[in-house]
């Protein structure tokens, strides 16, 4: 039988989905199977998969002559998630199922050989796209179902076979597959994780101040202080203090974490701000995104919404440290190839820690002369220099931790404020910039653009007498005294003030350098 008929698959080009219109043509001549518009070596693979899943599932396998046009033709075609829309469209050409059914359609799946429809990355950006479009159906591997039905908008249906998703499109009873009980489907979903409570860090009281302050305004994080003193304590509960997700945030992270293929919890959009804290052996490609022939994920975007964490920084690469100056700029990584262009969401708080010299015991004088460092002054300066001037340019907050006392040690967490009491004044300061912010694109202090802060959010002359000052004596870049004026109106949302007071501006100046007495 000859014929020709349509549905609509999608493909994956970074964290975004393209409907991509699926043509199959059966007809009478030479035996041949071509697929056409721009398909790499895994959609022309879907021959042989979609043959032994028909055979497989006791359908007929149509012929001789079979074309596939997948189009628009110039948008690249790459993975496994065309094969159930390009079997729909063969099995409708050949009048196996309704062309007007399936006309109506977007399928994603994988084939097995046996003809199971076998889970893929991207199903929540796969809905997403769908329902851009307007389709009314979406039909996904049963394993996606959960995640796909993110999208309440959409009607998700999940099948587990080709012989199922048959069954649907004649409008029969489903085989007996397809009724066995759900829970046999593989558990996707990710384990229970705690965010550790503020409470169990001793001491730091200026650390939990600045972890306070970067919480509440989005702001980047450095922390120095030799071994074991508490940094990374400290940034492991910065999750903790950040509100959850809003609807749309939610989304944007899931959507990333699912093309990831990392596993959504089912029926529940990743609400807690992520938390992504890779070695310093991290290759450049694995930090900020990469990949030759498909566009890969990286570390940056995993975080995209929640905190990025570079322990032992100056033991990362520089050219991978340096990656990170423009996304913390835009918001964005950009990553070009010559097979594709692309541009992933990468908004995130960078939170670095560091020791203060190799040995790592600058700092640790227990009296005068007495420090246990054995580096010399040439080691520690060419440590520290690791990380450029001017990425610590774009760190607004910057903290010497000390050892804690053993007062501190020995009371614990009595009379310390739990991540719960600070998480409280965080939402409160931030509720106040989203109210000033109400007609703006952005709802922190830290993601104003530097023109808008001069012309909406100027500073009083009072405020801005120390910054004008830093400033005139050379310690600070404008980039530099754009972000203190970003902390300053984070501290007087804090502290419930209407605008920064020069207060406000001294405390965000500290906070930079640990030290204002060049500014009296």
């Amino acid at each position: 039988m000859t014929g020709i008929a349509r549905t609509r698959g999608v493909v994956l080009l970074g964290v975004e989905g393209c409907v991509v219109d699926v043509e199959a043509h059966v007809s009478i001549g030479v035996s041949g199977f071509s697929v056409v518009g721009l398909a790499d070596k895994l959609v022309g693979e879907a021959r042989d998969r979609c043959r032994s899943a028909f055979l497989n599932s006791g359908l007929e396998w149509p012929g001789p002559k079979n074309t596939v046009g997948l189009s628009p033709a110039e948008l690249p075609k790459k993975g496994p998630t065309l094969d159930a829309s390009i079997a729909a469209a063969l099995l409708a050409a050949s009048g196996q199922i309704p062309r007007e059914v399936v006309a109506e359609w977007v399928i994603v799946g994988e084939l097995g050989l046996d003809g199971r429809l076998r889970p893929i990355r991207g199903a929540l950006v796969a809905a997403l796209a769908a329902h851009r479009v307007g389709a009314r159906r979406l039909i996904v591997p049963l394993a996606n179902r959960h995640e796909a039905a993110l999208v309440s908008e959409l009607d998700v249906v999940g099948v587990r076979t080709l012989a199922g998703l048959v069954a649907l499109a004649r409008g029969e009873d489903p085989p007996d597959v397809e009724l066995a009980d759900d829970s046999s489907e593989p558990q996707l979903d990710p384990p229970n994780v705690t965010v550790p409570d503020l409470v169990d860090v001793r001491g730091q009281l200026e650390a939990r101040a600045a972890l306070e302050l970067a919480a509440a305004g989005g702001h980047h994080l450095a922390m120095v202080g030799e071994p074991g003193i508490g940094k990374t304590l400290l940034a492991q509960r910065l999750p903790g203090l950040l509100p959850i997700l809003d609807e749309q945030s939610a989304l944007e992270v899931t959507s990333i974490h699912s093309v990831a293929g990392r596993p959504i919890r089912r029926g529940e959009l990743v609400t807690t701000p992520p938390f992504e804290a890779p070695h310093h052996t991290a290759t450049y490609a694995a930090l900020v995104g990469g990949g030759s022939t498909t566009p890969r994920i990286g570390m940056v975007s995993l975080a995209h919404r929640g905190v990025l964490f570079l322990d032992e920084a100056p033991e990362f690469r520089p050219a991978t440290l340096e990656a990170l100056r423009q996304p913390l700029e835009s918001g964005v990584i950009v990553i070009n190839r010559s097979g594709f262009h692309v541009q992933l969401p990468a908004r995130f708080q960078l939170v670095l820690a560091m020791n203060p010299c190799p040995c790592g015991y600058a700092s640790s004088g227990l009296a005068a002369g007495t420090s246990r460092c054995t580096c010399t002054s040439l080691q520690r300066r060419t440590y520290l220099a690791r990380v450029s001037g001017p990425l610590m340019d774009r760190i607004d907050l910057r903290v010497m931790l000390t050892r804690p006392t053993l007062a501190d040690l020995r009371d614990g967490g009595a009379g310390v404020e739990s991540s719960a009491d600070v998480a409280a004044r965080v939402k409160a300061a931030r509720d106040r910039a989203t109210h000033r912010f109400a007609d703006a694109p952005w709802t922190m202090n830290n993601d104003v653009p530097g023109p808008e802060l001069h012309r909406q959010y100027r500073l009083s002359s009072a405020a801005a007498e120390p910054l004008n000052s830093a400033l005139m004596r050379g310690h600070l870049s404008p980039r530099g005294a754009d972000r203190v004026a970003k902390v300053a109106w984070t501290v007087a949302d804090l502290a419930g003030h209407p605008s920064p007071t020069s207060a406000d501006v001294y405390t965000a100046l500290a906070h930079r350098d640990g030290d204002t007495s060049w500014v009296a």
